[in-house]
């Protein structure tokens, strides 16, 4: 597969919202209820994202297959209250369900985490929901091991979930070589 990652641009934001809409629909129908996925609106979205590039410029990458975007990743420091000064958070990573077990989550992972190690982290973190198989092997596989004191619970769409916290030590610093398993 030939594919491009980059900075997203104010008129990426429907093609983004798009695939935000479909992933969320697809990976989390097991999570969430049926009627509250079909009412998830890709104009509501591209708003936020547009927000988002405007705001946090450089901090939401996009993957291009030929002409069209396939998945994205925002990021940035971590969010978590007492979190490190110097460990980043990966906010938002999906990709388009056709588009799954074909390397975009992976391809898009490493160019944040180059972008994060050059900004000087010395580890990341991100949210998952508990029992999401898919995603935690994928975190899991780039290196994420869980916090087990970090679970949390939060409601959306009428429905109480679990989510966990998983880290990554960014092993060798700034200039380093990153670990094998992530490349």
């Amino acid at each position: 597969m030939s594919m491009q990652v980059e900075p997203a641009t104010l008129e990426d934001c429907l093609a983004i919202a798009k695939v935000h809409v479909e992933s969320w629909q697809v990976a989390y129908r097991d999570f969430l209820p049926a009627d509250y996925l079909a009412t998830l609106s890709t104009e509501k979205r591209a708003a936020t994202w547009r927000e988002f590039v405007t705001r946090y410029p450089g901090r939401l990458l996009v993957a291009r297959d030929a002409e069209h975007i396939v998945g994205f990743v925002a990021f940035g420091p971590s969010r978590d209250t007492g979190a490190p000064s110097d460990r980043a958070e990966i906010w938002s990573i999906y990709v388009k369900p056709s588009s799954w077990s074909s390397g975009v989550g992976r391809c898009l992972w490493l160019a944040a985490l180059k972008q994060i190690r050059a900004a000087g982290y010395a580890s990341v973190s991100l949210w998952v929901i508990a029992g999401n198989e898919r995603a935690i092997r994928f975190y899991t596989g780039t290196g994420f091991v869980p916090d087990p004191e970090s679970r949390g619970t939060f409601e959306i769409g009428g429905t109480e979930l679990e989510d966990v916290r998983y880290i990554l030590e960014i092993e060798s610093g700034i200039g380093g070589e990153v670990s094998p398993h992530l490349e």
